[in-house]
């Protein structure tokens, strides 16, 4: 099978995920007690014709199943509706914070792939020795520590008492000056040492499993240079594995990125969707869950076609 065709095959089966993943966000934004305009009682007396009129609006009043295939029908043509809380297109509440989201995750995914496989190749190579084994605690450490934890210690450490790094986001600076990018490397740490510390130790594995395979010894045998033994013919066979698990740490990253941003004060969209879920914003809710999944999606969609280039055995 071409790699075309197989990324063709690929590609169709990403279609019914999407509709699942559709179906799911919106009956779990469905499931939450109350909706919006109950949670606009709470604090506003309402007359029951402005009530009713506002649920019109919003098809609120439809059965659950129609108000799906109006928002899944919409969505599909990039119409997300507008905010019940802001009134504003939810696309473009959206796209002001998305930026945000996406400059730290490209950091964090940079300080996982730099630190990682650099460091997982020195422990495979070295194993059994002490560079071996501070690859080994700093793994537990990485797995063990939850995010949260850790942004609130980088923040007492570098920020506050160091004072190297902003405590706050310099809202007055553009995205992607040096202080915003200085503000958004410590949420990218936090975010990432969880996800560098799993791809470290399948790095690692991988290149042990690698080294110890007769066609290493057939090339040292030859008399091939060490470096081109581990450059050419170890590590593009060790990397098959790891990248399909950076596939699966972009999913870490996203919805790590949640709880991060709050811990940091962060303006993205993992802020924006905690707040939103707080006012029961279902049209937000839903456009930020769906985003996610897609993501997800495309990710791992990547991985295979990285998978299938990598090993061409993978498309048959």
């Amino acid at each position: 099978m071409s790699l075309q065709r197989f990324v063709l095959k690929r590609g169709l089966v990403t279609i019914p995920l999407l509709l699942g993943i559709s179906l799911i966000t919106f009956g779990m934004v469905h499931a939450i007690p109350g909706d919006p305009i109950d949670f606009i009682t709470l604090f506003t007396e309402l007359d029951p014709a402005v009530e009713a009129e506002i649920r019109a609006e919003y098809g609120l009043d439809q059965p659950v199943y129609i108000q799906y295939i109006d928002w899944v029908t919409s969505a599909a043509q990039g119409d997300f509706g507008r905010s019940i809380i802001t009134r504003s297109p939810v696309i473009d509440e959206i796209m002001s914070r998305l930026p945000y989201t996406l400059v730290m995750g490209v950091m964090a995914f940079g300080v996982t792939v730099v630190t990682a496989i650099p460091s997982g190749i020195l422990a495979a190579y070295y194993r059994n020795t002490k560079i071996d084994q501070v690859s080994r605690v700093f793994a537990l450490l990485g797995i063990a520590i939850p995010n949260f934890w850790l942004g609130l210690m980088l923040l007492l450490v570098f920020a506050s008492g160091l004072g190297l790094f902003p405590v706050l986001p310099p809202t007055d600076q553009g995205l992607l000056s040096v202080e915003m990018l200085s503000y958004t490397l410590l949420p990218a740490i936090a975010i990432g040492t969880g996800s560098t510390a799993l791809m470290m130790r399948l790095m690692r594995s991988s290149m042990v499993e690698e080294l110890d395979k007769d066609y290493v010894r057939t090339a040292r045998a030859k008399g091939l240079p060490e470096r081109s033994v581990v450059r050419k013919h170890v590590l593009r066979n060790s990397l098959i594995s790891v990248v399909t698990v950076a596939a699966i740490q972009v999913a870490f990253i996203i919805s790590g990125s949640v709880v991060v941003e709050i811990v940091f004060a962060y303006p993205g969209i993992g802020r924006l969707l905690v707040d939103r879920v707080g006012n029961r914003d279902f049209p937000v809710i839903q456009a930020i869950v769906l985003l996610i999944g897609v993501a997800v999606i495309l990710a791992n969609f990547l991985a295979d076609v990285l998978y299938a280039y990598l090993d061409p055995r993978i498309r048959y």
